[in-house]
């Protein structure tokens, strides 16, 4: 295969990704995406096995690496679980930035079966460098984001006095064994070079230790965007273009969605990096010892208030999807739709534990599209509701938000307290994701029914004449 055979195939898996990324920005077009995707990604493999056979014949390990991960693939994808999508994110995360960790050290061991001169140049060893520490870091904040959103870590803030003086410190001493690795001679580049790894492992898991439950959306577009620029740091070492580009599109997408995330909780991108949210354990979580009490009615009481409204406004959360009730949400909107109810879903950008994820859980529920909305779409419409049914969500419609000292003072929420009744569907009187009390759950004209999701929403189905 040509040089420039290559350079066409690659062009055209780039575009494939491109336009992939394209169709992953709607709901009703995001299965297309996945297909161009798939098929860029198919492209890219087919010409780079192409490739190293034209200059080596040796592919045996790759296909066999590609035999073995394509099944890991296969049977981790049918197992997994909808609520558990979002730490499967994380771990696929932690896997390509140790992948650009190892190839890195397979590029230093040995330059020349990379096609790389011997010794490394200058900037070879500086792209090796970057691709190196960001691989490290992503592997790392990956391994504890996991850990977070699958409860084996406890999601709640880990601080300390001197915590980010430390991280500070650490960062120099990495880039100063950085340019030690950069300048060293053949001989004496591995020591700085484990140690500059070494570091950058440790730097991974103090970032993502003091950043609580409730960021843990934005930290999953981060670390998809440090995966990125890991991959296109070792592409520029071993100088190809797929990789470049394919790490790029990741990286520069990834941090544009952890933009857009920021910027749908009122926070700064430093600020959530450097700090974590919410409130300190136990802070506020209590009410401050004040003794509310609530107003609480059954699946029957729902169906009733429900199927003599005019409108009715859904709001999908985490607890919807740990139940797994989205396909009996569907069928109770649409015996309401045939008893002339107007509903429609709210989608607040940060709801469950990852950005997109109630999206997800409607459309494999078959949900219209047009029955969906968007918070900024569909917030002024709160207040001509009928009725505001909250499933399982809990922080995205907390009215101390709107407060000046509460610590997610600023989010921008679903304003699901100004319908004229608001119906919660709650397992407890727990707290949310970032430890904090919801006061909506104690007004006047709230009804809380208490039950599995799914259970409720069956037996309001039942109940809807």
């Amino acid at each position: 295969m040509s040089a420039n055979q290559v350079a066409l195939w690659y062009l055209v898996a780039s575009i494939c990704f491109i336009l992939a990324l394209k169709g992953l920005s709607h709901p009703s077009t995001a299965r297309r995406g996945n297909l161009l995707g798939i098929v860029g990604m198919v492209i890219a493999v087919v010409v780079t096995l192409a490739l190293v056979y034209s200059h080596t014949k040796n592919v045996g390990m790759i296909l066999a690496g590609i035999v073995v991960g394509g099944a890991i693939g296969v049977v981790v994808a049918r197992r997994v679980q909808m609520t558990q999508m979002p730490e499967l994110v994380a771990a696929f995360h932690s896997l390509v930035g140790m992948a650009a960790v190892l190839i890195a050290i397979s590029a230093i061991h040995d330059p020349a079966a990379f096609g790389l001169p011997v010794p490394l140049p200058s900037g070879n060893r500086l792209e090796l460098f970057i691709g190196t520490f960001i691989g490290a870091i992503t592997f790392s904040g990956s391994v504890i984001a996991f850990g977070k959103l699958s409860g084996k870590i406890r999601s709640a803030p880990v601080v300390f006095a001197g915590q980010h003086w430390l991280n500070l410190v650490l960062a120099l001493v990495m880039i100063g064994f950085g340019i030690m690795f950069f300048l060293a001679g053949d001989e004496s580049k591995w020591l700085p070079y484990i140690v500059m790894t070494a570091i950058a492992f440790v730097l991974g898991v103090l970032i993502i230790i003091p950043i609580g439950g409730a960021d843990m959306p934005v930290v999953i577009s981060m670390l998809n965007s440090y995966s990125g620029w890991a991959a296109a740091g070792i592409g520029f070492s071993l100088n190809n273009p797929m990789l470049i580009i394919a790490g790029s599109l990741v990286g520069s997408s990834g941090a544009i969605l952890s933009y857009i995330m920021c910027k749908a909780m009122n926070r700064s991108f430093v600020n959530v990096i450097l700090g974590g949210f919410g409130a300190e354990p136990g802070a506020a979580a209590a009410g401050g010892g004040e003794k509310k009490t609530v107003k609480s009615g059954s699946a029957d009481d729902a169906a009733f208030v429900m199927g003599n409204a005019e409108s009715v406004i859904i709001v999908p959360g985490y607890g919807l999807a740990v139940a797994r009730a989205q396909h009996a949400v569907k069928e109770m909107a649409t015996k309401l739709r045939e008893k002339g109810v107007n509903v429609r879903y709210a989608i607040h950008p940060v709801a469950g534990r990852m950005p997109g994820h109630m999206n997800v859980l409607l459309a494999e529920a078959e949900v219209p599209y047009d029955q969906v909305f968007e918070m900024d779409d569909i917030n002024g419409e709160f207040g001509t509701t009928d009725v505001a049914l909250i499933l399982g969500a809990n922080d995205v419609v907390n009215p101390l938000a709107e407060e000046k000292g509460s610590p997610i003072y600023g989010m921008p929420i679903l304003e699901a307290y100004k319908a004229r009744t608001v119906i919660v569907n709650k397992r407890s009187m727990a707290a949310g994701y970032a430890g904090l009390d919801n006061p909506l759950f104690y007004m006047d004209k709230t009804m809380m029914v208490f039950g599995d999701a799914k259970k409720v929403v069956e037996d309001i189905v039942k109940a809807i004449d």
